[in-house]
């Protein structure tokens, strides 16, 4: 039991990719059923601040960690950059600011690494977050995600609001978004490859170069991390959650492949982006204030996210 249990807490996004592992983690924390409400999106669209106004009307909420979020690979962000970038700052920019008014003991944000500059020094460091221009293809998401670290310093300091801000790495797992319009990049590599080998397709189309690197965190890591922040943390001070794992989109899609048990060819698709060139988080600061690291081995956690895919494909 933490003081949490005790607490009645609002998680956007509760029914979601993140928000179904946190919403477990916090009841094998001890917060009952009653004291834990997930507004779903046919009941309230957090775009609108009328939604917003009857969220905290209808729950009467101590804590909301916020998770829903408009998001995409990099095909759905260069598609939608203007509702992107809408969606998530009307989101935050509402619940925040109610959240003053309605007196909340502490809003937990999260955050995205599409927040840090396009040529940031890798391992990314939370110093850096403002040293630079996101990459062009995510930036209006990116932007508006941290937007709201920046409202929620400035309730802090003039309306003495506790906060908590998480910047996680892409996450992957069982439950991830396998619309290939939307899709981030692991489960649409894992549908690609599991299509092409059911088909017997000879080859693959991957975008880009495949020279672009990136970082990954399983799921049920980073909702222990979002936990830990709402326990802990009182200051909007932004905190890297990663994978520990660099990996080149090229080698990714190799191990996805072999994972998967397909044979055929990799073709790159050089007419479309690679998105930013590399992302690696320094997770220092997240061991020393919630003392926190990744558990998931990569492979083994690939291997759950194709068996859960090819377990759900179906239905």
């Amino acid at each position: 039991m933490t003081e949490l249990s005790r607490k009645r807490i609002v998680v956007t996004g509760g029914a979601g990719f993140l928000g179904r592992a946190v919403c477990r983690i916090l009841r094998e924390r001890g917060v009952p059923d009653d004291r834990l409400f997930v507004p779903r999106r046919r009941d309230y669209d957090l775009t609108f601040e009328a939604d917003v106004v009857r969220l905290y009307d209808t729950a009467r909420p101590d804590v909301v960690i916020h998770l829903a979020a408009e998001v995409g690979g990099i095909g759905a962000n260069m598609a939608q950059p203007g509702r992107f970038f809408f969606a998530n700052m009307a989101m935050g920019l509402h619940l925040v600011e109610h959240a003053r008014r309605n007196g909340l003991e502490k809003f937990v944000h999260t955050g995205t690494v599409c927040a840090y500059p396009k040529y940031c020094p890798t391992p990314f460091r939370e110093e850096d977050i403002w040293n630079g221009y996101p990459e062009e293809t995510n930036a209006p998401y990116g932007v508006a995600k941290k937007a709201v670290f920046v409202m929620l310093d400035g309730y802090q300091r003039q309306y003495g609001l506790k906060s908590a801000v998480v910047v996680p790495v892409n996450l992957y797992g069982p439950w991830d978004n396998f619309d290939p319009s939307s899709s981030h990049v692991i489960p649409a590599l894992i549908r690609k490859c599991e299509e092409a080998r059911l088909s017997k397709a000879a080859e693959v189309v991957c975008w880009g170069s495949g020279t672009a690197t990136r970082e990954f965190l399983y799921v049920d890591d980073a909702a222990e991390a979002v936990v830990r922040a709402a326990e802990i943390m009182d200051q909007p001070v932004p905190i890297n959650l990663g994978g520990g794992v660099e990996i080149s989109i090229r080698d990714l899609v190799k191990k996805i492949a072999g994972i998967c048990g397909y044979g055929g060819q990799i073709v790159w698709d050089a007419s479309k982006p690679d998105g930013q060139p590399r992302r690696s988080l320094d997770i220092s600061r997240a061991r020393t204030l919630l003392g926190w690291e990744p558990k998931q081995d990569f492979d083994t956690g690939l291997a759950t996210s194709i068996r859960w895919w090819r377990e759900h494909s179906a239905t």
